[in-house]
């Protein structure tokens, strides 16, 4: 067996992960990784404080697409063909940098408003805090313009390695 390790950003540097379990159907089969329900009863929402057994990644719907497009990050990228090393999620802290690192991520899925798209905002994003403040100045939601946040989804994910 050939394990796949997938490319992200965490504190603006890319890093490796290793996807293993998702406790719903739909994000194991987009991860290609075991079903484990269990993972349900994680709780998830309350950020990534000292006492919260996960960290957030943050993983875009609508980013830019195009196999050259050196911009290109998200679901409709990676699952349209043009996603040759993954969505490219943004993952928040992690081994070496926080305290407090877990390898139980909670999902937290957005979207580029119309607004943003059409001011030309959307580009690839590499960290945290900048997810953060797009959200909070309106620029992405959550799916279908809902409020930005946890999906309520936990994905087991290992850092492996974090560049330089």
């Amino acid at each position: 067996m050939t394990l796949k390790l997938a490319p992200g950003f965490s504190f603006s540097k890319p890093v490796l992960y290793l996807s293993l379990d998702a406790p719903r159907a739909l994000p194991a089969a987009m991860e290609g990784v075991t079903l484990a329900p269990a993972l349900r009863d994680v709780p998830v929402g309350g950020d990534d404080g000292a006492f919260s057994a996960v960290e957030r990644l943050f993983a875009a719907v609508n980013g830019p697409t195009g196999k050259a497009n050196p911009q290109r990050q998200g679901f409709n990228s990676a699952l349209g063909g043009a996603g040759v090393a993954g969505p490219l999620n943004v993952l928040g802290g992690i081994p070496t940098v926080a305290t407090d690192y877990s390898p139980l991520w909670d999902l937290n899925v957005y979207e580029w408003t119309k607004t943003a798209i059409a001011a030309g905002y959307r580009s690839r994003l590499i960290e945290e805090f900048q997810i953060l403040g797009l959200a909070k100045g309106g620029f992405i939601t959550g799916p279908g313009g809902a409020a930005f946040g946890s999906t309520g989804f936990v994905v087991n994910c290992p850092i492996v390695f974090r560049f330089l």
